[in-house]
């Protein structure tokens, strides 16, 4: 059986090597103790795989070994990502591990239960050699009796993915990271309880005393349409801090900043800042990110975007930097 770490045919290694140049030319280098890159990459129906080089048209899924391996690339490049869309099946994903090596760890929820779920899990992958699990892990639910604190139309039912929140331990550093899948729901309307409700939930969180850690990073898949709607302006509400190189960057294959039509703010990295009475993050940022693979992922097959979003994603990665 062929397997992810197995040697590659040429093509695919010459394929690699442009893979390779295009990610130093896009994304910094990660440097031991100098810097922190943090990462949150939703990868389209992460769950089953193909176990061919390159899959044929009738083949399903469409997820082959060279897409793992781009995706294993990819991720390589940060210390920490958040995932969002891996499924219940886990072949794709531990082979991305298998490619990426011991040192690299894994936390995961289980399976979202229940058609809204949509059999998804949320995770991070991070470099163990750099980054360690600090000692919390959980899941964010938001008490019925805090419900009209935030808002009438805050919550109508739980989250349909419940946010995860890590903490980690970078050198010195400390933070915890905290990811999510909106419910894309039948209406844009829809979303905005569920933004607002997390963004209360990170503002009570931040300024509670007692917390675990007060370093928050919200990261993930909010399925915003465009900055300054009113899905935007509820994850903003409680003063989350979306940096300024990534208003304009595109977020999926198929968006475009510049036709407010297509422009799909889905993915965000967003943190509090120094304002009412409220632990800022101590992080310094220095720049953030995105990856747009399109031409070095797959170049030999002469796929189309669409093509290409069922063998890596639709979504690019969204990430920071901070120095340590």
């Amino acid at each position: 059986m062929v397997t992810v770490t197995d040697t590659p045919p040429p093509p695919i290694q010459r394929d690699e090597d442009a893979l390779s140049t295009a990610l130093d030319e896009a994304i910094p280098p990660r440097i031991y103790d100098r810097n922190l890159l943090i990462a949150t990459w939703n990868v389209r129906a992460f769950g089953g795989l193909t176990r061919k080089w390159v899959s044929d048209a009738d083949d399903t899924p469409k997820r082959d070994l060279q897409s793992i391996r781009v995706i294993g690339e990819i991720l390589r490049r940060f210390d920490v990502v958040a995932l969002q869309e891996v499924r219940g099946n886990l072949e794709a994903l531990r082979e991305t591990l298998a490619f990426l090596g011991s040192d690299w760890g894994l936390i995961l929820t289980d399976v979202t239960r229940g058609a809204p779920g949509n059999d998804e899990r949320l995770g991070f992958l991070f470099d163990q050699r750099k980054v360690q699990i600090s000692g919390l892990a959980a899941e964010l639910v938001v008490p019925r009796e805090e419900l009209d604190d935030i808002g009438p139309d805050a919550l109508q039912r739980q989250f349909a993915r419940t946010p995860y929140a890590v903490s980690f331990r970078c050198g010195d550093e400390s933070f915890v990271l905290v990811t999510l899948h909106v419910l894309y729901g039948d209406s844009a309307t829809e979303r905005t309880g569920e933004l607002r409700a997390i963004a209360a939930w990170l503002d009570r969180w931040a300024r509670d005393s007692d917390a675990w850690d007060h370093n928050f990073i919200a990261l993930g898949d909010f399925n915003i349409d465009r900055m300054g709607d009113e899905r935007y302006d509820a994850f903003t509400s409680t003063g989350l801090h979306v940096p300024a190189d990534l208003h304009r960057v595109p977020r999926t294959l198929f968006s475009d900043p510049d036709n407010p039509n297509k422009q799909k703010f889905y993915d965000q990295i967003a943190w509090f800042t120094e304002a009412d009475s409220r632990p800022a993050l101590s992080l310094a940022h220095e720049r953030s990110g995105y990856f747009d693979f399109r031409d070095a992922a797959l170049p030999r097959r002469d796929l189309s975007d669409f093509q290409l979003s069922w063998r890596i994603s639709d979504h690019y990665p969204l990430w920071s930097e901070f120095s340590l």
